[in-house]
């Protein structure tokens, strides 16, 4: 069994400094990662709110990266600083030259884990230094072998608050509820930082995406736009990704003569009919499209045709090749 855990962490009760919204963000995401959308267990989560002090953040973080789960998570929303070119994130217990806790020392701590994932996540302000491309020390590159890390802002720029969230986390709350999701319901950090970063306008905060990894594992799983037993059989349809799928009448179900309507020989089939169905889903998932005509209908009662896309062409590859 895959081994998934995950440290949720949100900090309001700054003294003097006080935020709103880091709380709710922290609940908000450890809520959703638990479970997937099918209310199957997806991630053990340890959720942390108003950490008082750095060594109990510290240590809860070297907690998080040591062992042998498959993929470890932090996730922090609350105050960050930048100091004379150092950044980090804040703990409350900050008092002058000791903030909290240092992007080289966070960063240190991942590299150093043997987990085979590790995903960091910062919704504070100036934390894209985060893996910088200066090494640590001789013996550490700036990002080692699986790890990723997403910020919500450049290290230059605060992170914004916005409706009781932060407003990077509004965001990542809404590509984990599926708005990230790829056909078959997988909800990749590639796909959530794509998600991000396409909403988020040139003149809002830039979220920052880093990785060093060979492959993108979901983060959480949603309802999938297609079954995979579906989604299989369109390498059923095509003989290679170019080739077409002749259609005539008897596709469409509507072309009966028990329908009051004008109709055509030959008449619907009900192999047909189950066929153009399937065919018709990949449609209005992106996977298929008429040739010549604006919609499978008329491409059916025409004597038309249906070819794959190119984002068709590549889920035909992968099931061609056994890859779903």
């Amino acid at each position: 069994m895959i081994k998934r855990k995950a440290l949720i962490v949100g900090i309001d009760n700054y003294p003097n400094a006080k935020l709103k919204g880091c709380v709710n963000d922290a609940k908000s995401i450890a809520s959703l990662l638990e479970k997937n959308e099918d209310d199957s267990p997806n991630f053990d989560v340890r959720l942390e709110c108003n950490v008082p002090t750095k060594g109990k953040l510290k240590t809860y973080i070297k907690d998080l990266f040591s062992g042998n789960a498959s993929v470890a998570l932090f996730y922090f929303s609350g105050h960050g600083y930048s100091i004379d070119n150092e950044n980090g994130i804040v703990t409350p217990d900050f008092s002058e030259g000791d903030m909290g806790i240092t992007a080289g020392d966070l960063l240190e701590i991942a590299n150093d884990s043997q987990i085979e994932n590790k995903i960091i996540i910062l919704d504070s302000c100036f934390s894209g230094s985060m893996g910088g491309s200066e090494p640590l020390k001789s013996n550490i590159s700036a990002i080692s072998k699986g790890l990723t890390i997403m910020t919500a802002s450049s290290e230059k720029e605060p992170s914004l608050e916005r409706g009781g969230h932060g407003l990077f986390t509004s965001l990542f709350i809404k590509a984990l509820e599926g708005y990230a999701s790829d056909i078959m319901g997988n909800i990749t950090p590639a796909g959530i930082y794509s998600f991000i970063d396409q909403t988020l306008g040139p003149w809002d905060q830039r979220p920052i995406f880093k990785t060093n990894t060979q492959n993108f594992y979901y983060l959480r799983k949603s309802t999938p736009d297609v079954s995979l037993d579906v989604l299989r059989r369109i390498k059923n349809y095509f003989e290679t990704e170019n080739s077409e799928f002749e259609l005539d009448p008897s596709y469409e179900f509507t072309n009966s003569p028990k329908e009051k309507h004008y109709i055509k020989k030959p008449y619907a089939s009900s192999e047909n009919v189950s066929k153009f169905k399937e065919l018709q889903l990949y449609q209005k998932i992106g996977l298929v499209e008429p040739v010549d005509e604006d919609y499978m209908y008329f491409a059916a009662m025409n004597n038309k045709s249906c070819r794959l896309t190119f984002l068709g062409k590549r889920y035909f590859e992968l099931a061609k090749d056994g890859k779903i």
